[in-house]
């Protein structure tokens, strides 16, 4: 099965020579880890069945976050963490965008404008959150900024799950409607008003055409049941990357082709690239170095961990004599041990040693 270690291997080499210095060291540093991902340029370690005595050989994960390879596994633990922070109350799903005349300059100042987008969006919800006409109190949000269409272009959106109700300044929670949070029309001027004077203050504004601030923006609000329900939609767009090994079919000398989900139908349909093309594609979606895709506000920032607990115990059910769980803390939670099997015996192989390599390109970049 194709692999995106193979479009870099085979077209990586002419996409640098191509753009040369115009490729960022992010964007190349990319390439190398996905590239040397699980493969014998990293250190690894040797594995011995106790019985037959056969050995294996397991290389290190480059541990890159758009690794297709690397970020799966971390999805389960994330979501068990997450749980324990939910209260028992309708959640609704905020989606904030940018209109496409914003696209090629959000791609060429990412960290300004996405951070710009968090502050604008978040500022605005709580805005509107403090007014006692819909919950007179502060929300608890949890944000994602995901930068891909399903075909890979460039899109830049953030999703934020928000349980409905907010904690009022004399510590007592409101709840919301059940199908209503804050108005999107409202929240809609309110967030396009923050872009416009974030894009004055970094000196961007006359980038953007001067049209764009008299047209409709999108800003999407919809109720999801639960915060279980909202939490699965929101896991994979945290831990998954712009495009997974499965949904790539085909690379051969000239092209690479891959399938995405048809939005309307629900069908996958093919989409056959210019080898450079698709690199291009994969790679804008490259974040900053250090840049923060998950964030956290009101309630949810682990600051605000006791008033979120003071809710929890207002929200708990009158007759209920259990007490509130402590909530977790900044300390990460630990994946369990990595396990294996000997493919003869089927029994665990025991670590015998290491595997030290000498750190070299795996192209001749």
């Amino acid at each position: 099965m194709a692999e995106l270690a193979d479009v870099f291997r085979l077209h990586g080499p002419a996409y640098l020579d191509k753009y040369g210095k115009n490729i960022l060291p992010s964007h190349r540093r990319v390439m190398w880890d996905v590239l040397a991902c699980r493969t014998e340029v990293m250190d690894g370690h040797v594995y011995r069945c106790p019985q037959c005595l056969q050995d294996r050989y397991v290389y290190h994960s480059c541990k890159n976050r758009h690794c297709p390879k690397c970020q799966n596994d971390q999805a389960d633990l994330w979501l068990a963490k997450q749980q324990r922070l939910l209260l028992p109350v309708t959640y609704f799903m905020v989606t904030f965008t940018l209109p496409a005349e914003f696209r090629s300059v959000v791609r060429s100042h990412q960290k300004d404008l996405y951070n710009l987008m968090f502050r604008a969006s978040s500022a605005a919800l709580q805005k509107l959150a403090q007014d006692p006409r819909h919950i007179g109190g502060a929300l608890g949000m949890l944000g994602v900024l995901q930068t891909w269409k399903r075909d890979l272009g460039y899109h830049p959106h953030i999703h934020y799950i928000i349980p409905g109700g907010g904690l009022r300044a004399d510590g007592l929670w409101r709840s919301s409607k059940n199908d209503y949070l804050v108005p999107e029309k409202a929240l809609t001027i309110i967030y396009r008003a923050k872009i416009r004077d974030g894009l004055k203050a970094l000196k961007l504004y006359d980038r953007i055409p001067e049209a764009i601030w008299k047209t409709n923006w999108c800003v999407d609000i919809e109720p999801v049941a639960s915060g279980q329900e909202a939490l699965k939609y929101l896991t994979p767009y945290i831990f998954r990357v712009a495009i997974s090994n499965r949904n790539i079919l085909a690379v051969d000398t000239k092209t690479v082709t891959f399938r995405y989900r048809d939005a309307k139908t629900g069908q996958y349909v093919p989409l056959t690239l210019p080898a450079g093309q698709f690199i291009g594609r994969f790679l804008q979606h490259v974040l900053p170095k250090g840049f923060q895709k998950v964030r956290t506000y009101g309630l949810y920032h682990p600051k605000q961990r006791r008033e979120l607990k003071l809710v929890k115990e207002q929200l708990r059910p009158k007759d209920c004599k259990t007490t509130v769980e402590a909530l977790p803390t900044s300390t990460p939670v630990k994946a369990p041990p990595v396990r294996f099997i000997c493919p003869c015996c089927h029994v665990d192989m025991i670590r015998i040693g290491k595997v030290i390599n000498k750190r070299g390109p795996p192209l001749s970049w």
